[in-house]
């Protein structure tokens, strides 16, 4: 038997095939209302969490359901009892509701959200849930595995990248870096480390809404197919150790430095410096190549790629350690003392626009903040570095990061609506879960807040509006939209 055509319908935990009987134990209900919560921060200074990534959601999960609908009624129905048979034993659940799905056509559920991009304080709704008809009520929280199984990534990547962004920010501020080249300052390396092609994609482009720079084509595919086609990212010619080694057994590596100098006769290309010897390519190749790299229409970018990241680009400070004069400086005086530079207007260096660094092994917002403050304290300004961030930053995250769940707070029973609520007693309180029908305003400050049971009126006004309902979409983001939105904000803290 062919199942692809209920795939859908089993993009869930087992355990909620038999809601739709166990909800009829309160009662005839025909509405159930939920809503994504970030309910706290494992990270402890974010206090609030980007929306982002429901609009992909809605579009792929629509997507699947075309084969379900465009099937055989009866052969759905058939295979779904089949899985159910092989999953549970006798099925005392049966197909009516499957089929009663697939003669309706589309999906009745209502999502309303903020606007996507909006840095959502803790503890306060991105999205709320609900059926659309009264014959699907179980629907609203059979969706809640899938969803936020592919939400908590891209809304924990986009934050963690803002949170990134607002640091390096900080940084060029105190030490005269122009605010644009940050930009280009976080540059996303995380595609090989993340647990598929589809979670680089969405984390990728979760990168893309604060920075610029990234080698993660397949965000940009991502981003095309959900938001829009409009430029977001660009990357440079760059080298790998594959090609170094290949370079340096033929030709030697100062000939290979020489060599890409003339392929790359303008424009910026990255060369990854240690693959043996980083000491010896700052002291002895570079300067030998200096007239050569400042003759260049471009910028020669040097990587080192392992050790400690502030030792290596910013030199090392403990004494005790015996380590020879190039450790001791570091990258980023090491290409100072060969190829000079400015001071600029607040009194930090910049190195020649033809030279640079980046680096991009383990790279976190905390290291970014020594290895900015270790630079600045040497009076080197912050833009001397790009930071490439990875899957060190990225993947090693959980849903758990900012606590995120789906909560029904809200059920129409009997043709009365009731509030309800889950409040362990043996909890923090963090699991304690908002009640009612829910609005989300602004304060007279500006700040986001929480209505709980709130009134027709209220979600009227609420920043909850409706993006999505019975299958088709009634508003959407391009990712332009995305961005500016939360380039508005200053959010996190």
């Amino acid at each position: 038997m062919d199942f692809t055509a209920i795939a859908p319908l089993f993009q869930t935990d087992a355990y909620k095939l038999g809601h739709l009987q166990q909800y009829g134990l309160a009662g005839n209900v025909t509405g159930v209302y939920s809503n994504y919560t970030n309910r706290g921060s494992r990270i402890a200074d974010i206090g609030a969490v980007v929306h982002f990534g429901l609009q992909a959601f809605l579009e792929r999960y629509a997507d699947s359901f075309r084969v379900f609908f465009d099937a055989d009624e009866d052969e759905v129905c058939a295979a779904y009892e089949a899985r159910l048979a092989r999953i549970l034993g006798p099925n005392t659940i049966g197909s009516a509701h499957v089929r009663a799905l697939h003669r309706l056509g589309f999906l009745p559920l209502r999502f309303c959200a903020v606007p996507e991009g909006t840095a959502v304080p803790l503890r306060i709704p991105s999205f709320t849930i609900e059926n659309t008809h009264p014959d699907f009520f179980w629907l609203t929280n059979y969706v809640e595995t899938v969803l936020s199984a592919e939400i908590w990534q891209a809304s924990t990547t986009a934050t963690l990248a803002r949170a990134m962004r607002e640091t390096l920010e900080v940084a060029a501020a105190r030490t005269g870096t122009p605010a644009a080249a940050v930009d280009w300052q976080g540059h996303d390396f995380s595609y090989r480390g993340m647990s598929s092609n589809e979670t680089a994609a969405m984390s990728g482009a979760a990168h893309l809404l604060s920075f610029t720079g990234t080698d993660s084509l397949v965000s940009i595919d991502w981003i095309e197919r959900h938001y829009g086609g409009e430029f977001v990212a660009g990357s440079v010619p760059a080298t790998e150790h594959s090609v170094m080694c290949a370079g340096i057994a033929t030709v030697g590596e100062r000939e290979l430095f020489e060599r890409l100098l003339h392929l790359y006769p303008s424009g910026i290309v990255s060369v990854v410096s240690d693959t043996f010897d980083l000491w010896r390519v700052l002291t002895e190749y570079l300067p030998a190549l200096k007239q050569e790299v400042l003759a260049r229409d471009g910028k020669l970018v040097i990587r080192p790629d392992s050790g400690d990241p502030v030792d290596i680009l910013c030199g090392v400070e403990d004494e005790g350690r015996d380590v020879g004069t190039a450790e001791r400086k570091g990258v980023i005086e090491l290409l100072w003392d060969t190829f000079g530079g400015t001071v600029n207007a607040a009194g930090f260096r910049e190195l020649d626009p033809h030279i640079g660094a980046i680096y991009g092994d383990s790279i976190t917002r905390e290291r970014a903040v020594r290895i900015t403050g270790r630079l600045a304290a040497k009076g080197f300004a912050s833009g001397n570095v790009v930071f490439g961030m990875g899957s060190f930053g990225y993947q090693y995250q959980t849903r758990d990061t900012f606590m995120s769940a789906i909560k029904a707070t809200w059920i129409r029973v009997d043709g009365r609506g009731v509030d309800i609520r889950k409040d362990p007693v043996t909890d923090s309180g963090t699991k304690k879960s908002a009640t009612g029908r829910l609005a989300v305003v602004r304060d007279a400050d500006a700040r986001m807040r929480l209505i709980e049971r709130a009134t027709p009126a209220e979600e009227a006004e609420s920043l909850l509006q409706t993006v999505w309902e019975d299958g088709a979409f009634v508003r959407r983001h391009t990712f332009s939209d995305v961005r500016a939105v939360l380039a508005a904000q200053t959010v996190l803290r």
